[in-house]
């Protein structure tokens, strides 16, 4: 249970473990003027001729949304072989490799409109905005109604007892920290009242979970995200709520009004159905068996289009492939683009890509993730505290021209997650974190959201890892 939960929310974890072995480094300090005239060719590829933008444009527009095991993730999938196919066309006749993974994935469905109203002493009934939350189960038909009470930390459970819970609706309100500079460390600060709040209120009778929703914003849009059941506990409804319905609910209770929720559900939870990943990769001149793979995932939330999770990671992951093409560079290790299937409610493409490269004897040399959103580049987060991060950290000098002034430690996704067993450096692509939860599993994730420019840096400086990488990692 606790390392599936890592795993599903670990970009706002930090894993400090070294990766690998330390790599004999073959970089120039400071870097090469050779280094700096390609860097600079990368940028003004993806710059004056970049397609990330109208990729990004026609996956949000024209597919939408897509979750595992969905028509449109199957959609998706082929619009993803299609884009890299045609991102890869320069290579020439054997050059480039487009094909597809499959995998099994869950399927889950939301269902008709859920509905939620307040209902308090002295005052009208109020229409919440709720979305349920993604493997929740549903209601009844006519619904639950009961009375909710106020819980921000699991320890109140356990203070409560079941004597004070049994029988209601927990209102999960832990809001962001407004003092954690980095968004991400504050989704870490609350996110397991949306994973683990039913089973944990579960446990005393609660007969069904509210959790305010994983955001700074104040507004009327809830965020929806993975929960998980607990095999030892009653499986009970659970669902979002905006931040402003969070403020209502709370006023309500702290005016002494004993507020009652009825709430309605109706999501169902299907067996598993097949689904791929989508790969392309560029075979190396000399290490043609050794892989440098950048990624995001193809799959998004079923409310709005997915644009910053993941939309701008696979656009950008795909745009590397085309950049390094375009600039005419011939990579010494064989280079992959990966569209991993299924990481919003499973990682089952994150696994069974790890799982195939293990069979197949596949050695990784390192791999990026984008999946933070298309905001304004700051770094990349190095999963690693010695000698790899120090070699990556030696690369600042050239990229830092281009905004890429943070190589520090970090996580570098959950996609890339499984390659850390066989020693593959991993990295994260990390941009500026400040409005990425404004959007995370909202309606709000829209293409209009993204702004060109910064999502065409972002998939510059990507391609200009891959290329140093690629050049002075060890052999």
């Amino acid at each position: 249970m606790q390392k599936l939960l890592l795993s599903l929310v670990g970009l706002c974890l930090l894993s400090l473990a070294p990766v690998g072995n330390p790599p004999k480094s073959r970089r120039p300090n400071p870097p090469a003027p050779s280094d700096e005239k390609m860097v600079r060719t990368i940028f003004d590829e993806v710059l004056l001729r970049g397609t990330c933008y109208e990729n990004l444009r026609v996956l949000c527009k024209d597919v939408g949304n897509r979750l595992s095991g969905s028509a449109g993730a199957a959609k998706a999938v082929v619009w993803g072989q299609k884009t890299l196919d045609a991102a890869t066309a320069q290579a020439g006749k054997g050059g480039a490799n487009v094909f597809l993974q499959e995998v099994m994935v869950p399927r889950w469905e939301r269902g008709a409109k859920e509905s939620c109203t307040l209902e308090a002493k002295g005052q009208k009934s109020i229409m919440l905005d709720v979305l349920a939350l993604g493997g929740s189960i549903a209601t009844p038909a006519n619904g639950i109604k009961a009375e909710i009470i106020e819980i921000h930390q699991f320890k109140e459970l356990d203070s409560l007892g079941e004597k004070n819970i049994k029988g209601k609706i927990v209102f999960f309100n832990r809001p962001f920290s407004v003092t954690d500079v980095s968004a991400f460390s504050a989704y870490g600060g609350c996110v397991n009242q949306r994973v683990d709040g039913a089973s944990q209120a579960a446990k005393y009778g609660a007969l069904a979970v509210l959790a305010r929703s994983m955001t700074h914003a104040l507004d009327r849009y809830p965020h929806t995200g993975v929960m998980i059941y607990a095999d030892s506990a009653q499986k009970i409804p659970a669902a979002a709520v905006s931040t402003l319905s969070a403020r209502l609910i709370h006023d309500a209770i702290q005016a002494g009004k004993r507020p009652v929720a009825n709430l309605k559900l109706f999501c169902r939870n299907f067996p598993n159905v097949p689904s791929h990943n989508v790969i392309a990769e560029i075979r190396g001149s000399e290490l043609p068996n050794e892989y440098i793979v950048v990624g995001g995932h193809l799959d998004s939330w079923d409310t709005g289009e997915g644009a910053h999770d993941d939309g701008t990671g696979v656009v950008q992951s795909i745009e590397v492939l085309r950049i390094l093409i375009a600039s005419g560079y011939k990579p010494k290790r064989t280079i992959r683009a990966v569209l991993f299937m299924n990481e919003e409610n499973g990682a089952m493409g994150a696994k069974e890509y790890a799982a195939q490269a293990a069979a197949k004897g596949e050695k990784h040399y390192a791999a990026i993730e984008s999946d933070r959103g298309g905001f304004t580049p700051r770094g990349f987060a190095v999963q690693d505290t010695g000698a790899f991060l120090r070699f990556v950290q030696g690369f600042r000098p050239v990229l830092a021209p281009y905004g890429f002034t943070e190589i520090t430690t970090g996580f570098g996704g959950v996609d890339i997650g499984p390659l850390g067993a066989s020693g593959t450096h991993l990295l994260g692509y990390l941009p500026d974190s400040q409005r990425y939860f404004d959007h995370h599993h909202a309606q709000t994730d829209v293409f209009e959201a993204v702004n060109k420019r910064e999502l065409e840096l972002g998939a510059g400086g990507m391609a200009a890892m891959v290329y140093l990488l690629d050049q002075y990692g060890a052999r």
